[in-house]
C-alpha cells in the first residue's frame, strides 16, 4: 500500500539531528521560553516575511488568542461579525466562535476552493469587523483582491496559513499578507513538529506584545498579568525540533511540486477533476486534492489498487453537529466539494515508480 503520508520515514531522515536537539535542550536544564523558543521565533519570523513571530501551543490556538487580542486592544468586541469560507476545516470558526464573535459564513471559488473575494464583498455589513481567509491544501487565496477589500472597508485580516507554510503570492509568504497570520505545526503540515505546536506572525508591535502576555497566564512579567490570559506556549523541546525542520522546508516543498506536477501531467480521466493552481501563487501542496462525482467509489477503488487516500473534509462546518443552527442553511458550493473531493498520497519521499503507480491507478479507473 503506497501510504497517503509516512511521518515516521519523513521524521527518519533527520533522526540525528533531532536526537541532538532534544539532548541540547534535556542538558539545558531549561524547557519553557528559552532559546531555542527564541531562534525558532526569529527564524520563523524571517521566512515568512514579518517582524514577529510568536510561539503557542497549537493551531487553533494561534487563531483564538490572534483574535482576543484585538479585542483587548478595542480593535474588536463582543458580537462583531468575522467573515470566514464555509469550506474549512472547522479549527478557523471554532476560534471566532470561542472569541464570542459571529461567523459569517462565505462560499469558496470551486476551483481553487479558497474563499471567494466577491462573496466576500457580498457579505459585508455594519457589523463585520475582520475577514479570516484560509489558505487551504496550500495554495494561498486571493490576497491581492482581499486586502483591498479590507483597506477600502478598515477590516482586520487574520489569514489562516496552518497548511501553508512557504506558499506564496506574487512572491508574498503565507503570514505576511494580513495583520497577523495563525500557523500550526501539527506532525502532519508541511512544517511539522513532533507533537502539537503553533504560531503566530506579525509586524505589529503592539499586537505581539499583548500575544506574549495573553499565552502566559497574561503576563509580561513574572506575578504581574495584565489581561486574564491562557497557558498556551511553544515549549523549548517542539521549538528546538523545528529548527531542524525548518532548515529543509523548501526542500520538501521542491518534492511536493514535483510530485504534484506529475500528477497534473500524468492524470487522464475524464472522470477526475484536477485541482487548479492559480497563476502568479506558490502552491506548496499540503495535500493533492482532486474531485470525482462517485469519490467513494473511487476511493475504494484506489485501496483495492495499492493507493491510500483520505478526504479532506468529509463533512462541511455547518452541517456539524457543533454548528447545528446552521443546519438549514445552503452553502452549495461547498457542499458540492465536501461530497467530491479526495486527496491522493503527497509525500516529501515519494519515489517516482510510487508516483507512477498512483497516476495508473487512478487512469486505470473506470466507472
Amino acid at each position: 500500500m503506497i501510504p497517503f503520508l509516512d511521518l515516521k520515514a519523513i521524521n527518519a531522515q533527520y533522526r540525528d539531528e533531532l536526537i541532538d536537539a532534544c539532548t541540547r535542550v534535556i542538558d539545558s536544564g531549561w524547557y519553557i521560553g528559552g532559546n531555542e523558543l527564541q531562534q525558532f521565533e526569529q527564524q520563523f519570523a524571517n521566512y515568512c516575511g514579518t517582524k514577529y513571530a510568536i510561539g503557542v501551543a497549537n493551531g487553533l490556538d494561534a487563531l483564538i488568542l490572534t483574535l482576543r487580542a484585538w479585542k483587548e486592544l478595542g480593535k474588536l468586541k463582543d458580537g462583531d461579525e468575522v467573515i470566514v469560507p464555509s469550506n474549512t476545516y472547522i479549527a478557523s470558526i471554532l476560534a471566532i466562535s470561542a472569541n464570542n464573535l459571529t461567523p459569517v459564513l462565505v462560499e469558496p471559488c470551486v476551483d481553487s476552493f479558497n474563499i471567494d473575494p466577491k462573496e466576500i464583498e457580498t457579505a459585508i455589513t455594519s457589523r463585520t469587523k475582520a475577514i479570516l481567509p484560509v489558505h487551504l491544501y496550500g495554495q494561498l487565496a486571493d490576497m491581492t483582491a482581499i486586502i483591498d477589500i479590507a483597506k477600502r472597508n478598515e477590516l482586520l485580516v487574520l489569514e489562516d496559513s496552518a497548511q501553508a507554510h512557504g506558499a506564496s503570492l506574487d512572491g508574498k509568504r503565507a503570514g505576511s499578507w494580513g495583520d497577523a497570520s495563525g500557523f500550526s505545526f501539527y506532525p502532519g503540515k508541511n512544517l511539522g513538529a513532533l507533537g502539537d505546536a503553533g504560531a503566530i506572525t506579525t509586524s505589529d508591535e503592539e499586537l505581539a506584545n499583548t500575544l506574549r502576555a495573553l499565552r502566559n497566564y497574561g503576563s509580561h512579567e513574572k506575578y504581574k498579568n495584565l489581561f486574564q490570559g491562557v497557558n498556551s506556549r511553544l515549549d523549548e523541546i517542539q521549538a528546538a525540533m523545528l529548527n531542524v525542520k525548518l532548515s529543509y522546508l523548501d526542500e520538501e516543498i521542491a518534492h511536493r511540486r514535483k510530485v504534484a506536477n506529475a500528477y497534473l501531467q500524468g492524470i487522464n480521466n475524464q472522470a477526475i477533476r484536477l485541482p487548479n493552481k492559480e497563476q502568479d501563487s506558490a502552491h506548496v501542496w499540503h495535500v493533492f486534492v482532486i474531485r470525482c462525482e462517485r469519490r467513494d467509489e473511487l476511493q475504494k477503488y484506489l485501496a483495492d489498487h495499492g493507493v491510500q487516500t483520505l478526504i479532506h473534509y468529509p463533512v462541511p462546518p455547518h452541517y456539524q453537529k457543533a454548528y447545528e443552527e446552521w443546519s438549514v442553511e445552503s452553502y452549495p458550493a461547498s457542499e458540492m466539494i465536501h461530497q467530491q473531493v479526495l486527496s491522493l498520497p503527497m509525500n516529501p519521499l515519494m519515489t517516482c515508480e510510487e508516483i507512477t503507480r498512483v497516476v495508473d491507478a487512478i487512469n486505470s479507473y473506470n466507472r
